[in-house]
């Protein structure tokens, strides 16, 4: 998922601020499902919580800089899954931010097995 930097993503050096990296890579999940016709959600009160990340700022994006999110299953288990997802300035393919996510699955507050329909988009 390609991404421009807008003044509103930045402090006031023109830079990106630390937390819209994690923002862009939620975005870039839920865009997963949604070029699919899909919402990253079976029904009420299910859908993918974050229950760990592990974060790495590895450079910094500025102002007017277009970036691209690119995600990866690393492992699934029956409700859960890893993903790395890396955030790479598209004009010099610099890595800017990468993150391992686990993702769990939940219904009523509760663990739940990954509905059938998201395997395929979560491949």
């Amino acid at each position: 998922m390609k991404i421009r930097i807008y003044y509103e993503d930045t402090d006031a050096g023109g830079i990106v601020y630390h937390t819209n990296y994690i923002k862009y890579c939620e975005r870039a999940r839920s865009e997963l499902f949604f070029s699919k016709g899909l919402e990253p959600t079976d029904g009420d009160a299910s859908g993918f919580v974050v229950r760990h990340m592990d974060a790495n700022f590895l450079s910094t994006a500025k102002l007017g800089d277009m970036v691209e999110v690119s995600t990866v299953l690393i492992k699934k288990k029956k409700a859960s899954l890893v993903l790395k997802q890396t955030v790479t300035h598209i004009d010099n393919q610099k890595k800017i931010f990468e993150m391992d996510v686990t993702l769990v699955f939940v219904r009523n507050g509760k663990p739940s097995a990954i509905p059938e329909i998201f395997s395929d988009i979560l491949k």
